[in-house]
């Protein structure tokens, strides 16, 4: 009973830690990366780190991660954004294993308990040398029975908390991999429309000009 105690300590102590990292990564990703994107589109750079700081969780780390280096190749960029990304990763699972192993061990040491209980009343019936009466024999059974229950109370919840908390983690990876993405691709568009502007404007301009003699071709059949 001691040791499914300490377990069951040990896994709500995980439980509580996990409650408060996920809800302090909670984020709109949306919106962090259409800021972000107005930043980077006026080329403000300082901004964009500033707001990408600000923000709370892996997601923000990441995304900071990727604007602190936009200078790099785009293949380069995309090794640094999956580098972040990665770092992320053994934060999100921490203490998930724990809450598993917990779930797991907790009906195996009650059932461990309650074998130990039977062979003490087999015990106690060898010592007295004759069966014990009935009632005897059912406290003695139920004591030993206490322990899969409690190993069984303790390791239903945690499995669920379990399963709850894995989904959270991949749901959070699956954001973490799309910022990485829409950083990398808003960046690389950012300087390709920078590299590509003298190049439109002269292409704008050719046409505008292109399109005065026309006028004037008109006017003189009038």
């Amino acid at each position: 009973m001691w040791a499914l105690l300490a377990l069951g300590f040990f896994g709500s102590a995980c439980i509580v830690e996990r409650f408060f990292f996920f809800h302090r990564a909670r984020i709109n990703v949306s919106s962090l990366l259409v800021g972000l994107a107005l930043h980077v589109k006026r080329r403000a750079f300082a901004e964009a780190l500033h707001e990408a700081a600000r923000a709370p969780g892996p997601v923000g780390r990441v995304a900071h991660a990727g604007l602190l280096r936009y200078y790099l190749s785009r293949s380069d960029l995309r090794d640094v954004l999956r580098e972040a990304g990665q770092q992320e990763v053994p934060r999100i699972e921490k203490n998930i294993r724990g809450i598993l192993s917990v779930a797991l061990l907790a009906p195996l040491i009650g059932m461990l308990g309650t074998m130990l209980g039977m062979m003490d009343v087999f015990q106690r019936v060898n010592e007295q040398g004759g069966p014990l009466g009935p009632g005897e024999l059912s406290s003695g059974v139920m004591m030993a029975l206490i322990t899969s229950v409690m190993g069984l109370t303790v390791a239903v919840p945690m499995y669920i908390f379990y399963l709850y908390f894995l989904g959270r983690a991949k749901s959070l990876v699956s954001r973490i991999e799309r910022a990485g993405i829409e950083v990398l691709h808003m960046i690389a568009d950012a300087r390709e429309e920078v590299e590509f502007a003298p190049f439109r404007g002269e292409v704008i301009h050719g046409k505008k000009r292109a399109r005065v003699p026309r006028k004037d071709k008109a006017k003189e059949v009038i």
